[in-house]
C-alpha cells in the first residue's frame, strides 16, 4: 500500500481552508495509506473527515524539546513514505525533508520533486495557492471545503429553531486587537436582531468571556457560548443560524464553509484577498480603522433586516 504523508498545522482558518486539498489528496489516492501531520487541535476534525487513515499530533515540538524532535525523526524516517503534500509550507515544515529518504515532495523546500514554482504564491489566497500547488504535483480539481462529514450530537444546548438565531463572533488573535470590532457594536447589533426576533449566540473561546459580557449586557436575550463548543458544533450551529457576523477570526472560515451565510469584518491588519473565509454566501467588509464602522453599515448588509 502506497503511503502518502500530508503535512498542515494550522491556524484554525488556514486548516479549514486545506479540507478541499485534503479531500483532492484523498480522491487522487484511494488505495494509498494517507497520514496527516498535524497538532492537538486538529485530531478531532482530522479524524472526522475521512480523508486520512492515521493523524498524527506531534507535528510541531518546540526547539528544546529534545524527545518530541527525536520522536517527530524517528516517525519521519521510519514511515516509508513515497510522497509528501506539505500544505504548510513553512520554514519548519520544509526543513523535515531532511528526514525523509528519497520521498518525493510537493512543497517549497529546496530541491523537492514538485515544487510549487510561482514566485507569486505569497500573493495568492490560501486555497487558491494550495490548489495551484496540488496541480503542479498532478492533483486536480480541488473543491472548496465540505464539512459535511461533521455530524456530532447536538441536543444537549437545547437550541432556538433553526433560522431564528445569529452567530455572532467577536473575538480573535489577543495579540491583534485591531482585527476586532468592538463589543459594544455587537451589542447594539445585537439588540437590533432581538427587536426583530431573532435569538444572538456568541462564540468564542474563554478568553473572550469578556466579550460576551459586554453584549449581553447590551442585550440581555443573546447566548454565550463561549467555550462550550468544539470545532464540529460549530459547523452544525452554523447550518442552522440564519446568519453570522464576526471578526477575521478562525471560527468564521468553519461557518462560512459550512453554508452559513457569513459577513466577515476586515481591518487594514490582514487582506482579505489572501484569507477570506470561503463558502457559497460570504460577504467582507474591511475598515481601517475597524472600530470606524459604523453598525447601520453592518446591518444594512443583512438582507433580511
Amino acid at each position: 500500500m502506497k503511503q502518502i504523508l500530508v503535512i498542515k498545522f494550522g491556524a484554525l482558518g488556514d486548516f479549514v481552508l486545506a479540507m478541499g486539498p485534503f479531500r483532492a489528496i484523498r480522491a487522487h489516492h484511494p488505495g494509498a495509506q494517507i497520514t496527516l501531520l498535524t497538532t492537538p487541535a486538529f485530531a478531532a476534525m482530522a479524524q472526522a473527515c475521512g480523508y486520512f487513515d492515521a493523524v498524527w499530533t506531534f507535528g510541531r515540538p518546540a526547539k528544546s524539546d529534545l524527545t518530541g524532535n527525536w520522536r517527530l525523526f524517528r516517525a519521519l524516517r521510519g514511515g516509508g513514505f513515497e510522497r509528501v503534500y506539505d500544505l504548510q509550507t513553512s520554514t519548519r515544515s520544509s526543513f523535515y525533508r531532511n528526514f525523509m529518504r528519497g520521498a518525493e515532495w510537493s512543497g517549497i523546500a529546496r530541491g523537492c520533486s514538485h515544487p510549487h514554482a510561482n514566485p507569486g504564491r505569497d500573493r495568492m489566497h490560501t486555497l487558491d495557492r494550495q490548489a495551484e500547488q496540488l496541480a503542479m504535483a498532478g492533483i486536480t480539481p480541488v473543491a472548496p471545503p465540505d464539512l459535511s462529514w461533521a455530524q456530532p450530537d447536538m441536543a444537549h444546548f437545547n437550541l432556538p429553531p433553526p433560522g431564528s438565531y445569529i452567530l455572532l463572533v467577536p473575538g480573535g488573535s489577543a495579540h491583534r486587537p485591531a482585527k476586532r470590532w468592538p463589543a459594544p457594536h455587537y451589542g447594539e447589533l445585537a439588540a437590533r436582531l432581538r427587536d426583530r426576533g431573532y435569538t444572538c449566540l456568541i462564540l468564542g473561546s474563554g478568553v473572550e468571556l469578556a466579550l460576551a459580557d459586554e453584549i449581553e449586557a447590551m442585550c440581555p436575550s443573546a447566548v454565550s457560548f463561549i467555550d462550550r463548543t468544539s470545532f464540529m458544533d460549530i459547523i452544525v450551529l452554523a447550518r442552522g443560524a440564519k446568519a453570522a457576523i464576526g471578526n477575521d477570526t478562525g471560527p468564521m472560515h468553519l461557518i462560512a464553509a459550512a453554508g452559513c451565510p457569513s459577513l466577515a469584518l476586515f481591518s487594514g491588519a490582514s487582506d482579505p484577498a489572501l484569507c477570506a473565509p470561503r463558502g457559497p454566501d460570504v460577504t467582507i467588509i474591511r475598515r481601517e480603522p475597524l472600530t470606524a464602522l459604523a453598525v447601520d453599515e453592518v446591518a444594512s448588509h443583512l438582507k433580511f433586516l
